[in-house]
């Protein structure tokens, strides 16, 4: 297969071809549960093969396990087998990627190590050539002790996607009480303290997989994530962050990003590529000629230190970048190529808020793009300069759901009425538990938000109260976002509701509002069993 640098494809073994019996969909044992207590999970797709996860309880040394992907739930069609070895270097975490899979394609998998059956977990390739529809949920912002993750367990029920995206902040780094008090629901964070050391990061890491909302999203849907700056520290840039002292006993930064790094590929179904555990995070998957996604690093890669809101000079320093020169260059190089390609959509999965939230004189954050306006613009300038359309931007972060068009000054040369001069639009998702501005005050929500909108000609909708995701459904003729939000986190439920949706038109560049949320695919393959 020849592989293109848009393919990605990392060297991770896919482990010997040694024989393994199949698998077979029955109830976990005890013995089961407690070797596999993390569950399964795949992700990072590519047409031929998908990155299989898995973590064994309960070993010492090195520990064989058995894995096998069958094309039927019951684990009996199956395509392909092996065997790895893991240990405590990894924290006993496994990854896989079997290949020769088929195209577009639902896949089961399961894993045996220690006398124990994994549950068995669900997956699906990439498609190529013509395809008519994508489907992912888009999350991000996943708080453990504020509660339960309700909206996981929504998506888990959702058989028709192809995958789920999670835009960063999949766990957080606070002791308890310092941000959201775990204790009275039995959720405090473990260990007990901020996470620094790889023992700290590992333990976090596992705390969060044991959830079995999280657990049974994972099982169901392949993962395409990046980290934003909570897997490794509040507001973290290149070379620091914000909630890092070291004068606090915390070490050097560059230990403690290795640490979270490392951590983070051990623990997530994220392709590893020759030089393992390394910043380079940033990546595409491409769905036919239907949508290039392309996935982005605002924290680590090459952002440089955040500035005060109010230096115009600093905000406007075209010397300062929130992607890096690599990363930006290597961007525009995917937006090209995708152009070349005919393919019909460019989406682009980052972390910060990418369109302008106020006038270049009343910045308001300057952790977002907004505080980087020179490297804001020349992705602008790479637009306009070469025809890019159809660019659909998905952000998460700001515990909030956001639609907006994208024009380069919202203020000037830009038509709300016609969307004329909206260069992208975006999609903000909301948190899966952490809370927004108005989470405890919803009373206060409307007048702010009415503000908001008239102060704001291209949002089209914001909401900064519920909890919640969004579906962003694409076809040949329009990409739509669908907001769903739950109706709690202080009880584990699957309730949820459909609030409001956006889309955009092929060739058309800003928001329409959707009168119903788009209907669920029909003739999804069988969800897995319930672990």
């Amino acid at each position: 297969m020849t592989v293109s640098r848009r393919r990605f494809l990392g060297t991770v073994a896919s482990g010997s071809l040694a024989l393994a019996a199949p698998g077979r969909a029955s109830a976990l044992t005890q013995d089961s549960r407690a070797v596999f207590a993390h569950g399964v999970a795949s992700g990072d797709p590519l047409d031929d093969r998908v990155i299989l996860w898995t973590r064994v309880s309960g070993g010492a040394g090195d520990v064989e396990v058995n894995w096998w992907v069958a094309s039927d739930a019951g684990m009996q069609a199956v395509v392909a087998r092996g065997s790895i070895v893991t240990n405590g270097d990894r924290d006993f975490t496994v990854k896989v990627d079997p290949s020769a899979l088929k195209p577009g394609t639902a896949y089961y998998y399961q894993f045996a190590a220690l006398g124990a059956s994994s549950p068995i977990g669900r997956t699906k390739t990439l498609p190529v050539g013509d395809v008519d529809r994508v489907r992912l949920a888009v999350v991000s912002c996943s708080n453990l002790p504020f509660g339960y993750f309700n909206v996981y367990r929504c998506i888990a029920e959702r058989a028709d996607l192809d995958a789920v995206l999670h835009l960063g902040d999949y766990l957080y780094e606070y002791r308890n009480g310092e941000y959201g008090d775990g204790t009275a629901l039995g959720r405090a964070p473990l260990p007990d303290k901020e996470m620094v050391t790889l023992e700290d990061y590992r333990i976090r890491h596992a705390q969060y997989k044991a959830d079995v909302d999280s657990q049974a999203m994972l099982q169901q849907h392949p993962l395409i994530a990046v980290w934003d700056d909570h897997e490794s520290s509040n507001n973290s840039w290149m070379d620091g962050a914000e909630n890092h002292d070291p004068g606090e006993g915390e070490g050097s930064w560059a230990e403690r990003r290795a640490a979270s790094v490392r951590v983070y590929y051990e623990w997530m179904p994220i392709r590893e590529n020759r030089s393992a555990r390394q910043l380079q995070i940033y990546r595409s998957f491409r769905y036919g000629n239907l949508v290039d996604l392309v996935m982005l690093d605002t924290r680590l890669t090459g952002r440089d230190e955040q500035v005060d809101r109010e230096d115009d000079a600093a905000v406007n320093d075209p010397e300062r970048s929130l992607l890096g020169a690599s990363q930006e260059a290597w961007l525009f190089a995917e937006l090209e190529e995708s152009v070349g390609d005919s393919t019909r959509w460019r989406v682009l999965g980052q972390q910060v808020f990418f369109g302008a939230q106020a006038p270049n004189d009343a910045i308001r954050n300057s952790d977002v793009w907004d505080g980087y306006q020179a490297g804001r613009n020349r992705i602008f300038d790479f637009l306009e300069t070469n025809s890019v359309d159809n660019v659909v931007v998905l952000t998460g972060d700001i515990h909030s759901s956001w639609a907006l068009d994208v024009p380069r000054d919202p203020w000037r040369g830009y038509d709300p009425a016609t969307g004329r001069g909206s260069l992208a639009v975006e999609y903000v998702t909301p948190a899966v538990s952490s809370p927004s501005q108005f989470t405890d005050e919803p009373e206060e929500a409307d007048a702010a938000h009415e503000a908001r909108l008239a102060a704001s000609p291209h949002l089209k909708f914001v909401d900064q109260v519920h909890r919640g995701y969004f579906i962003l459904d694409v076809t040949p003729e329009r990409a739509q976002a669908d907001w769903f939000f739950v109706d709690t986190i202080a009880e584990r439920s699957n309730r949820e509701r459909f609030v409001r949706g956006f889309y955009t038109r092929d060739g058309d560049n800003h928001l329409t509002e959707a009168s119903r949320p788009v209907a669920a695919r029909a003739g999804a393959p069988a969800l897995a069993p319930l672990a």
